[in-house]
């Protein structure tokens, strides 16, 4: 996942290949909560690790419920519909609407003496109406700040289950989801009716609910979407294992992506046309602008169609969540697309209407809105502007603008915040990245050179951390190399061409200050005297050194690299963006690795030492192949008095000077 700032995406050019999706988050949470109330232990399979999931998790744990987490199979022991923790708990919420609405609802009816809250976004999005509904049962809820929104405090219910509980369903399915889901606790006497006020929007979610209920053990009645009955003595059990299907809604970037990008296609494993998940007509509006799609049980295949899509109006109260996707997609149509009844966006994890409208007028789209429709203009081609999105902590417009990238001016597009998909799909840019392709010279490098001692391993790294781009050390490549051959029984002296072809594909990865070979992490083994002696063995042989050049060039993927070494610059990278030539006085470069060295219990001298590094910088300037210079076109940081913060920001300035956002 991106813990950066932001995220630059280069102008990308195609898509292929294959997506694995995470699991469901509507589906993921009501499972959670379902597990949670029944009789019996559950084994819940390919559960979605999210912030919303583990919200729910952690109320769980609070609730005194048994949770064993092991990678996506969770274990939950039920408490069988009776709390054993109900005394002054406190719950944060985050921005879980899917944890926040079932569990205001069950622990009501439950009874105990309950807070729950949540970030500043969660206090602005309303819950008026499951509250006026659960109070008519007998609920006991007080609003602790505005009226109608979180935080809420929960006690003791006196319920009163005689007449049928109304209930809007004009705002959001979920206040119907949870009712559904908690009523079942108190239905031991009596039938239970629940009746809809006005339209149910987002009936596939209701849809969800219903069948999900009736793996647990409860078989609601419904007539037609106005009215549903929980029989008398429903009862929750545990179905023992559930899958997870995975999420519709995110297959929805990816369906997207197969509509717009040139390539072989995309295809997309987990989730098929026979989805109980109603995002998944996502699918028919795609296949209506122009995308090709065929499906199978758990998969779907999409290529490019229709070109330029299709201009399309839709009535998107089936597909909510997913019709966000359709805004972008309509930035690529021969015509303008109109999305009518979405009111939901506006009380959604942000006002979506509005923050659809902004950010697609920043790309240069004309855009028209009213209170529950959006109308897209396309973009022709030399229409595109580069811009920097602004996401308002929505996983979904995070995910939608990445799209942009793809757009046929070749301009970059920046996502603010990419850490916020973690909502629903922590992996997402490296799923989009490990399908996505940008020609080489539209990958950018920043490479840092220079002396030994001077620092440029450490800069190089944090500022490839800061911008979410990969990372190269090639100094350790020889190093790794050497140690690899060693491993396989490779003599270094004179087994010079199985050790080149094992450098060419050499799975090492640089992770901050780690080394990993594989699955191992070698950074200390290849630190010592001996795998540096080792490594000059292997350095001069010349079949290994055209390995390994290939091999640095492998590391230029998307979204971007920082690469350290002494001829990244000249030889490796000349077409960087970006060079750093770092450098610092022999005194002070001196001091720096005697203070590494003393700490890991060598013995060594500050003179040693400075002589040592005037004499390699010496040899390293005058040898014959890639002389240690700078490169004719790039800056020079000497950092003999400068903090690494410090450097680093000034190379993340140079960098944003560089840059058009």
């Amino acid at each position: 996942m991106y813990a950066t700032a932001f995220l630059d995406l280069p102008a990308l050019q195609s898509a292929s290949g294959t997506v694995t999706l995470p699991g469901s988050k509507s589906i993921s949470n009501r499972v959670l909560l379902l597990s949670a109330l029944s009789q019996g232990t559950t084994v819940v399979h390919d559960l979605l690790d999210s912030d919303d999931t583990r919200v729910m998790l952690a109320a769980l744990r609070q609730l005194g419920c048994g949770v064993d987490v092991q990678g996506t199979t969770v274990t939950i022991d039920g408490l069988g519909g009776q709390l054993q923790h109900h005394n002054a708990i406190e719950f944060f919420m985050g921005n879980a609407g899917t944890a926040m609405r079932p569990l205001t609802a069950a622990l009501a009816v439950l009874g105990g003496d309950f807070t729950l809250k949540g970030v500043p976004r969660m206090h602005e999005r309303p819950i008026g109406d499951l509250v006026d509904a659960l109070r008519l049962l007998g609920c006991s809820i007080d609003y602790l700040g505005n009226e109608g929104f979180p935080p809420l405090r929960i006690g003791q219910p006196t319920l009163q289950l005689d007449a049928p509980i109304r209930v809007r369903g004009d705002v959001s399915s979920q206040f119907l989801t949870a009712l559904l889901m908690a009523l079942p606790l108190a239905s031991a006497s009596q039938n239970i009716v629940i009746d809809v006020v006005g339209e149910l929007i987002s009936k596939p979610y209701i849809d969800i609910t219903l069948n999900l209920l009736a793996r647990y053990g409860i078989a609601v009645q419904r007539e037609g979407w106005q009215r549903f009955t929980i029989p008398q003595g429903s009862r929750y059990q545990s179905p023992g294992h559930i899958h997870v299907e995975a999420d519709a809604s995110s297959a929805s970037y990816f369906i997207a992506l197969g509509a717009i990008a040139q390539g072989t296609g995309i295809r997309i494993q987990g989730v098929g046309a026979e989805s109980i998940q109603g995002d998944i007509r996502f699918m028919d509006a795609a296949a209506a602008m122009g995308a090709h799609i065929t499906s199978g049980a758990n998969w779907l295949e999409i290529k490019r169609g229709a070109w330029p899509l299709r201009g399309i109006t839709l009535d998107c109260n089936h597909i909510p969540d997913a019709a966000m996707t359709l805004a972008v997609m309509a930035l690529y149509a021969d015509a303008p697309t109109t999305l009518n009844n979405i009111a939901s966006w506006r009380v959604k994890e942000t006002d979506r209407i509005a923050a659809m409208a902004t950010e697609c007028r920043k790309l240069g789209a004309q855009i028209e809105e009213g209170a529950d429709w959006l109308r897209i203009h396309p973009l022709p081609q030399g229409q595109w502007q580069r811009a920097s999105i602004h996401t308002y902590d929505d996983h979904r417009v995070a995910m939608c603008f990445s799209l942009a990238a793809f757009n046929p001016d070749q301009v970059p597009v920046r996502i603010e915040d990419p850490q916020c998909v973690a909502k629903t799909f922590p992996d997402y840019f490296e799923a989009l990245f490990s399908v996505a392709k940008a020609p080489q010279h539209n990958i950018p490098v920043i490479c840092v050179d220079g002396p030994t001692a001077s620092g440029k391993g450490t800069l190089a790294s944090q500022v490839a951390q800061q911008l979410g781009y990969h990372y190269l050390d090639s100094g350790a490549l020889y190093r790794v190399t050497a140690y690899a051959a060693l491993q396989a029984g490779l003599d270094l002296a004179h087994d010079e061409d199985p050790i080149a072809a094992l450098a060419r594909h050499l799975p090492v990865r640089f992770e901050g200050d780690q080394i990993w070979l594989a699955n191992s992490n070698v950074s200390e083994a290849i630190r010592t005297e001996e795998a540096g002696m080792n490594a000059s063995k292997v350095s001069v042989l010349p079949k290994v050194r055209t390995a390994l050049v290939a091999l640095q060039h492998s590391f230029r993927r998307l979204p971007g690299l920082v690469a350290d070494g002494r001829d990244m610059g000249t030889v490796i990278f000349p077409d960087a963006a970006l060079k750093v030539f770092l450098t610092a006085d022999a005194a002070q470069r001196a001091q720096r690795r005697h203070k590494q060295l003393i700490s890991k219990g060598f013995s060594v001298t500050l003179e040693g030492l400075r002589a040592d590094l005037e004499a390699r910088d010496a040899r390293d300037a005058s040898r014959s192949v890639a002389p240690l210079k700078p490169a004719q076109d790039a800056v020079s940081l000497d950092n003999s008095s400068l903090s690494i913060e410090a450097s680093v920001q000034q190379v993340l300035t140079w960098w944003q000077s560089k840059q058009a956002f």
